[in-house]
C-alpha cells in the first residue's frame, strides 16, 4: 500500500471555488479507483487560492487479476445442424479474444446461451495513474471556467504547475504543455521559489515553512486568530471583532497565510445604520467590523492580507483610504435616501416590473396588503393595521439608493429607514422580518407580525407562477419557488400556526382575478407542489417517509396539524397492536378500492363479529370525536387500537364478497367508514410496520 500525491497548482481561483473543486476531486478520485478496483484508505483534499491538492493513502499497487463472463448468442444461433460454429459463435469469440472452442455453453432463464471466459491480468497502479489524474483534472466543475494562450482546456484559471508523485516517484503526465514533477512552489511573494517534496506530510510541513498553510481548517484558525491579535493590538480590550461565519470562510480563501491589519474610519460614518456600515465592510471589503464590549459598532475594521507587511500603518491608511470611498458613498446614500419617507416611495414601485405577466411592484405590493390583512383577520386580529401598514411599506425600500448600491440591505435599511419616519417599531421589524428566512437553514421572523408579511408575500408570488404556468422544473426554478415554500414551511412550524394552505392559496389567486386566468389545476398543483417539499424536508430530518406519507396523504392544509398527526404516528408505530392493525388496514384499503359509501343497515348483519365490529366503531367514533377535534392525536391513536380484535374477529368469521349484493355492500360500506374513521389521523395501511 503507498501513497498519490497530486496537486494542482494554478492562478489565484475565486476563493467561492475553492470548497466545491476539493469535495468534487475527493469524491470524483474515491469512485474512479473503485471502479478501477483499487483499494484505499484515507482521502484527503486541501487547497489554497494557488492550489488545489489530491493525497490517497493507503493505496492498492496493482489491480487483482478477474476473470469476467461474457454472455454471448444462444446455442441455437451459435451452432447449425451439423454442430459447427456458426459465424455468431466466431464473431463473439473473436470479439472476445479467445479460441472458439473455449467457449463453454451455459443454461440460463432464457434457455442455453454461449459464454467466454475472459481472464484479465491486473495492471499496475503506477500505470493507470496518468489516466486517471489526467480525467481527474479535466472533470472538475466550475461556476465559470476560462481558456488561456492557446490551451482547449476550460479551467477556473489557468495552470501553473502539476505535483504528481506516486510512492515518492513522479507520475509522468502532461497537461496542456504543463509537465508534473515532484516540485511546489511557496508564497507567491515571501517564498515563490519552487521545493521538492517528498510525500504528503512534507508537503504540509515544507508549505508551512514557505509561509503557505495548506489546510483549509488550519488555515481558517490562523484566519481568525490573526483577526483578533490585530483588534488587541490596535484597539486593546474595548474592542472585539465581529466574527461573520460566511466572511471567515471566503477570507480563508482568499489569503495563503492570513496577516490581520487593524485600520481606523472616521467617527462620522458611525451615523449609517449597523446593518449598512457592515455591510460596506464586509460584502465590499471583505474587512470585519469591530463592537465594543455592548455591542456598539467602533469605528475600526480588521483587513486580512496575504502578506506579512512590515509596515502597519502604512497597510492600514491603505486599506483607510479604500474603506473610506465606499463609506463616503453610503453616508451620502442614506442622507439623500432620509429626505424622503418610505411611505412616498410605494407610488413609485409601479415602475418595477414584478413579473411580465404578472405586473408591477406596485400591484404586488397592493394584493401583499390584502393577503397580509386577511392572515391577520384569523391570527392577529388586534394587530390588523399593523399588518397592513407594514404590507404596504414592505417593498418601498427597493427605490432607495442605499438598497440601489447595497442589495443585501432590502428589508434592513426598510426597517432603519421606517423606524426614522416614525412609523411603530413592530411595522419597521415586520418590514425587515418578511424576508426571512433568506436561505436554507437562515434566520426566521422573530414577530408573529413579520411571519404574517412573509407568508403573504410568498404565497402571492407562488400562486402568481402556478397560475402562468411558471412552474419549478428539474433544473428551472426561476423565483426561488422551492426556496419559498420551504420558507412558507419553516415560518408556520416556528410559529406554531394553524391556517388552510389551500384556502390562503385561494385567497392570493382572487388577487390575479383581472390579471391572468389561471388553470383550473392551479391550486391543486401548488398545493401539491408545498406538500412535497414538506415531506422531503421532513424525511431529509430523519423522519420515517412511511409515517411522513401516511399523514400527508390522508389530509394536507394545515400544516401544523399534519405535523401533529405524524408525531402521534410516529409515536405509535412500533406498537405491537399497531402494526396487526396496519396489516388490517392495508386489506381493508384493497377491499374496499372505489367505494366511498359508508352508509351501513344493522339490520343486514348476518354474523356476529359484523354486529361486534360495527358496535365497537360506533363506540369508538364517538370517544375519538373530541380527541381529533382537540389535536390529541396519540390519544386518538390508543382509542382506535381497542378495534383490532374485532377486526381480526371480523376477518376471520365474515365473508366480505357475500353472494347477496346488499349484505356485500352494507359490508363494503361498514369497512370504508371503519378506514375514514382511522384515516383522520393518516392512512395507517401505508405504514411498513414489523
Amino acid at each position: 500500500m503507498t501513497q498519490l500525491l497530486f496537486e494542482i497548482g494554478t492562478e489565484e481561483i475565486p476563493a467561492s471555488y475553492i470548497q466545491p473543486a476539493l469535495a468534487f476531486m475527493e469524491q470524483a478520485a474515491q469512485t474512479q479507483l473503485k471502479e478501477l478496483g483499487l483499494h484505499f484508505g484515507t482521502v484527503h483534499t486541501v487547497g489554497t487560492p494557488r492550489r488545489l491538492t489530491l493525497a490517497v493513502e493507503g493505496l492498492q499497487t496493482r489491480q487483482a487479476d478477474r476473470r469476467q463472463e461474457h454472455i454471448g448468442p444462444a446455442k441455437m444461433a451459435a451452432y447449425d445442424a451439423d454442430g459447427q460454429p456458426t459465424k455468431a459463435a466466431q464473431g463473439f469469440a473473436r470479439s472476445r479474444g479467445v479460441a472458439v472452442e473455449d467457449l463453454q455453453i451455459i443454461e440460463t432463464k432464457k434457455g442455453e446461451y454461449l459464454m467466454a471466459v475472459e481472464e484479465i491480468k491486473g495492471q499496475e497502479t503506477g500505470e493507470l495513474l496518468p489516466g486517471l489524474l489526467d480525467g481527474l483534472l479535466h472533470s472538475i466543475p466550475f461556476p465559470k471556467s476560462m481558456r488561456w494562450a492557446e490551451s482547449s482546456l476550460a479551467f477556473a484559471r489557468p495552470l501553473q504547475w502539476l505535483l504528481a508523485l506516486y510512492d515518492g516517484k513522479v507520475v509522468e503526465l502532461t497537461i496542456e504543455g504543463v509537465q508534473s514533477g515532484a516540485t511546489t512552489l511557496g508564497h507567491r511573494f515571501m517564498h515563490p521559489e519552487p521545493v521538492e517534496v517528498r510525500d504528503f506530510h512534507h508537503y504540509q510541513e515544507i508549505l508551512a515553512a514557505k509561509s503557505v498553510l495548506v489546510d483549509l481548517v488550519a488555515r481558517r484558525v490562523a484566519v481568525i486568530e490573526a483577526v483578533k491579535k490585530a483588534v488587541q493590538d490596535r484597539v486593546g480590550g474595548r474592542g472585539r471583532p465581529v466574527l461573520d461565519e460566511g466572511l471567515i470562510d471566503t477570507v480563508t480563501n482568499l489569503v495563503e497565510i492570513p496577516w490581520g491589519i487593524c485600520g481606523s474610519f472616521d467617527e462620522k460614518f458611525l451615523a449609517l445604520p449597523d446593518e449598512a456600515l457592515i455591510t460596506s465592510m464586509r460584502e465590499h471589503q471583505k474587512y470585519f467590523p469591530v463592537k465594543d464590549g455592548k455591542g456598539a459598532l467602533l469605528p475600526f475594521f480588521v483587513a486580512v492580507n496575504n502578506t506579512d507587511v512590515k509596515d502597519q500603518a502604512m497597510a492600514a491608511s491603505g486599506h483607510e483610504r479604500v474603506l473610506r470611498a465606499r463609506l463616503e458613498d453610503g453616508l451620502f446614500f442614506f442622507n439623500e435616501d432620509k429626505k424622503r419617507p418610505l411611505a412616498d416611495r410605494v407610488g413609485d414601485l409601479s415602475g418595477i416590473i414584478f413579473q411580465r405577466k404578472l405586473g408591477t411592484m406596485a400591484e404586488k405590493s397592493e394584493r401583499l396588503t390584502s393577503l397580509a390583512a386577511y392572515l391577520a383577520d384569523q391570527l392577529l386580529p388586534d394587530m390588523q393595521a399593523e399588518a397592513k401598514r407594514a404590507a404596504q411599506l414592505a417593498k418601498a425600500d427597493l427605490l432607495t439608493e442605499m438598497v440601489g448600491e447595497f442589495p443585501s440591505l432590502q428589508g434592513s435599511i426598510g426597517r432603519d429607514y421606517a423606524l426614522l419616519d416614525g412609523e411603530k417599531p413592530a411595522v419597521a421589524d415586520a418590514v425587515h422580518e418578511h424576508y426571512q428566512p433568506v436561505r436554507a437553514g437562515g434566520k426566521l421572523p422573530a414577530s408573529l407580525l413579520g411571519a404574517l408579511v412573509g407568508l403573504a408575500d410568498r404565497m402571492d408570488t407562488m400562486v402568481g407562477c402556478f397560475a402562468i404556468n411558471e412552474r419549478p422544473t428539474g433544473n428551472k426554478d426561476a423565483f426561488g419557488q422551492r426556496r419559498l415554500a420551504l420558507g412558507m414551511i419553516h415560518i408556520i412550524r416556528h410559529h406554531k400556526l394553524h391556517l388552510s394552505l389551500r384556502e390562503l392559496a385561494a385567497q392570493a389567486l382572487q388577487g390575479y382575478a383581472e390579471k391572468v386566468a389561471p388553470a383550473e389545476d392551479t391550486l391543486e398543483q401548488l398545493i401539491s407542489f408545498i406538500r412535497l417539499r414538506f415531506e422531503n424536508d421532513l424525511i431529509a430530518a430523519g423522519m420515517k417517509q412511511e409515517v411522513v406519507e401516511a399523514a400527508t396523504s390522508a389530509g394536507f392544509d394545515d400544516l401544523t396539524d399534519c405535523l401533529a398527526r405524524i408525531e402521534a404516528l410516529d409515536s405509535m408505530r412500533n406498537r405491537e397492536e399497531f402494526a396487526v392493525l396496519a396489516g388490517s388496514f392495508k386489506r381493508i384499503r384493497n377491499i374496499t378500492k372505489g367505494n366511498r359509501e359508508t352508509g351501513v343497515d344493522p339490520s343486514l348483519f348476518a354474523e356476529e363479529a359484523e354486529k361486534e365490529l360495527f358496535a365497537t366503531c360506533t363506540a369508538v367514533q364517538e370517544q375519538v370525536g373530541p380527541m381529533v377535534e382537540n389535536r390529541a392525536y396519540s390519544e386518538a391513536l390508543a382509542a382506535m387500537l381497542t378495534m383490532k380484535e374485532p377486526v381480526d374477529r371480523f376477518f376471520d368469521d365474515v365473508m366480505v364478497m357475500d353472494e347477496d349484493l346488499a349484505i356485500r355492500a352494507n359490508r363494503l360500506n361498514l369497512l370504508t367508514g371503519l378506514g375514514d374513521l382511522v384515516r383522520q389521523v393518516g392512512d395507517i395501511s401505508r405504514m411498513h410496520v414489523e
